[in-house]
């Protein structure tokens, strides 16, 4: 018999959830919280990607937005469970303006962690299932335009004789999600990309790469992949589907267009944009611009002195592409995260003589282990149980990150024993491990500051059979002219270095377009503020800067990996739906300036 006792407690909870916020009695809300509580909400109540930690921190924001957002017709959605005495129920809800849902989770009768998030605007729904276009007027018309003709005409028209509401500058993964999403909201907009064809992000990778995420996780919005594509992606088919996509999806997309400069006007509420498209300098005036450059921002370029002397071949991994031209030559790869791994990979494949040089110890996860206990959620077995993609992410985001490191200490105690074995024997060749500097592992690596891990498809194996070297523990002190100088007087002779050293923020890209002032006034981009190295503090709660509003009117953040590209297009989209309808957005929650 079904134990209904679980949907009792979340639908009597929600209830009075409701009818306290609907009678304006912010005090009897915040009291249905345990005093450690999170509330993470994506633009229901803040207009803003934000979390609220404590009692004190959601009560203030209640007072802040609840006239506004005015909460109404609150139900759970299906059947709560139970696990380990905490009770987990899915809800919907409206606002004035959006319908929204969410994820709430008690613990003895009182909510420990609460999830909203917008679903859609009222009136500006998008146009699919039962309300998908006609597509065709059924009716005789002497001027008749097919549908080949009305996009030809907006390809011509769009950035040339009508503005874009919204200029997304980089086309890859970020960008074109993002684009689809603000064509299914009716929003003009207009891609731009520095490549000769959209995919070209991939394609112009080192050969080797392949996506070391499973197809579950990587799906893009509106057409997953098929039922045949593979579990690890090429990097060329990745690049095939990019373009495919663009092209269906009916998008603005202006291929060999570099951005030159742009610059806002505060009176006007307009961005100037100077784009140099196939060596013609054009402006653009659009309303909002998105930063969708890549998850950080250029090559972080090393200082190595004597770099002038060296007589071989020094390159980032950014500008490497294939290791045939060192075929039966000595190659130095500095770092050892998964550039600096695949890299070496791509050389041995070559026929490279090649030694990683690791600065820093770095976090290793066995593929299979990670697709095994790291990835259960997206996955076929996932699937049979019900759990679709949308719903996998709903899932991840609404555990606040605040808790995360917790689930992760305790992931990687079980991953640490489960390969005990590989990682002594790795440990032992010399290579240097770390799980983080609180024992956290990958993930809270790749969200702190998006570097120093790897998930190991082969270049382990390498390492252990001494085919790939190792030097670690050991800082540089120059380059000579044979190769590289170490701090304690050894020396290594190489014909070629490849520096895999990552990449800088995403704001470094806004100090070479808009300004140096407005990089800083808007600040880094990614990192939680965890107060680990390379990740300074004070805690953010959040990603800095990503998917919500910043320190500077209508300029906007959007990256990361497939499946958070995929998942907050969805609210970089809806902001600027709203901000274009001129539906009132105040934003509540740091940055102070940003209360648009």
């Amino acid at each position: 018999m079904l134990d209904i006792a679980p949907s009792q407690q979340a639908a009597t909870w929600l209830g009075a959830f409701g009818r306290a916020l609907e009678a304006g009695d912010i005090e009897a809300a915040t009291n249905l919280f345990v005093a450690d509580c999170y509330w993470r909400d994506l633009l229901t109540f803040t207009w803003n990607i934000k979390t609220m930690e404590g009692q004190a921190a959601v009560r203030e924001m209640l007072k802040a937005t609840l006239p506004a957002a005015k909460p109404s017709h609150w139900r759970l959605s299906g059947e709560a469970s139970v696990d380990d005495g905490i009770i987990e129920a899915w809800f919907s809800f409206e606002t004035v303006v959006a319908r929204a849902e969410g994820i709430l989770r008690l613990k003895d009768g009182r909510c420990r962690t609460l999830f909203t998030a917008m679903g859609e605007l009222k009136g500006f729904e998008e146009q699919k299932g039962p309300d998908r276009p006609l597509g065709i007027r059924h009716k005789a018309d002497p001027e008749r335009e097919t549908w080949a003709e009305s996009r030809a005409r907006e390809a011509r028209e769009l950035g040339l004789h009508e503005q874009p509401y919204c200029l997304v500058i980089g086309g890859g993964q970020g960008g074109i999600m993002l684009g689809a999403r603000l064509r299914q909201l009716g929003v003009p907009s207009l891609i731009i990309e520095k490549n000769a064809r959209a995919g070209d992000s991939w394609r112009n990778r080192y050969r080797s790469l392949v996506l070391h995420d499973p197809v579950w996780y990587d799906h893009l919005p509106y057409i997953p992949f098929p039922e045949n594509w593979p579990v690890f992606t090429p990097k060329d088919k990745m690049g095939d589907w990019l373009e495919m996509y663009a092209r269906v999806m009916e998008l603005n997309y202006w291929v060999a267009t570099k951005c030159i400069s742009a610059a806002y006007d505060e009176a006007e509420k307009v961005w100037t944009v100077v784009v140099d498209r196939v060596g013609q300098r054009l402006t653009l005036k659009p309303k909002h611009i998105v930063f969708a450059t890549g998850a950080y921002g250029p090559p972080r370029q090393i200082a190595l002195p004597g770099a002038d002397a060296f007589k071989g071949e020094l390159l980032h991994s950014s500008q490497y592409s294939t290791g045939e031209k060192f075929r039966g030559k000595r190659v130095a790869v500095i770092g050892a995260a998964s550039s600096g791994h695949d890299v070496s990979v791509d050389l041995w494949e070559a026929g490279a003589k090649v030694t990683m040089v690791q600065r820093s110890p770095t976090t290793v996860v066995k593929s299979d282990t990670l697709m095994e206990v790291g990835f259960e959620i997206f996955s076929e077995k996932a699937l049979a149980r019900g759990i679709t993609t949308d719903k996998a992410d709903m899932i991840v985001a609404s555990t606040p990150f605040a808790l995360v490191p917790k689930g992760q200490r305790a992931l990687y105690d079980v991953i640490r024993e489960r390969d005990a074995d590989f990682y002594k024997r790795l440990s032992d060749s010399g290579f240097a491990i770390d799980f983080g500097e609180d024992e956290t592992g990958l993930l809270m690596k790749a969200y702190r500051t998006g570097s120093g891990y790897y998930i190991d498809v082969g270049a382990c194996e390498l390492i252990l059979n001494g085919e790939i070297a190792v030097k670690s523990g050991v800082g540089i002190k120059s380059l000579t002219p044979s190769g590289i100088l170490f701090e304690d007087g050894s020396e290594l002779a190489v014909d070629a270095i490849v520096s895999c050293t990552g990449y800088q923020s995403m704001n470094e890209t806004v100090a070479a377009i808009v300004s140096r002032e407005v990089a800083d006034k808007v600040g880094p981009c990614w990192g939680l503020g965890s107060g680990v190295k390379g990740d300074p503090g004070p805690w953010q709660g959040e990603l800095r800067n990503m998917w919500k509003p910043t320190a500077q009117e209508a300029l906007w953040f959007h990256g990361g990996n497939l499946a958070l590209s995929r998942f907050y297009s969805k609210f970089v989209a809806l902001q600027l739906k709203a901000r274009m309808e001129g539906i009132a957005t105040s934003v509540y929650g740091e940055p102070s300036n940003a209360q648009r």
